[in-house]
């Protein structure tokens, strides 16, 4: 079942995407600019072969609801987004704010 619903900030709104699959779920947040993801998400991948795209992203370790990701400290962050000001053991909720 995949779940999408829209977040509100005073900066402006951002969407909450939830794939729960079997005995896994991925969850991101996502905005216009970047995006904020569960474990799933290879940073690495997205920092080296990737590179060229420029991808704002963060991952957070651990979490299984859209609310704990945006609690959670980011564990890794693309140089991109790192870029922007959105710096490892950041909360998501604060990088999800600096990318609207």
């Amino acid at each position: 079942m995949v779940e999408v619903q829209p977040i509100h900030f005073p900066e402006g709104t951002a969407i909450a995407v939830t794939v729960r699959l079997p005995k896994t779920t991925l969850l991101a947040v996502t905005t216009d600019k970047g995006y904020i993801m569960c474990g799933a998400l290879d940073v690495g991948l997205l920092n080296e072969r990737l590179a060229s795209r420029e991808i704002i992203a963060g991952r957070a370790v651990g979490v299984k609801t859209i609310d704990e990701l945006l609690d959670a400290p980011l564990e890794s962050v693309t140089t991109t987004a790192e870029a922007q000001g959105i710096k490892v053991g950041m909360i998501g909720r604060e990088a999800v704010v600096k990318m609207l």
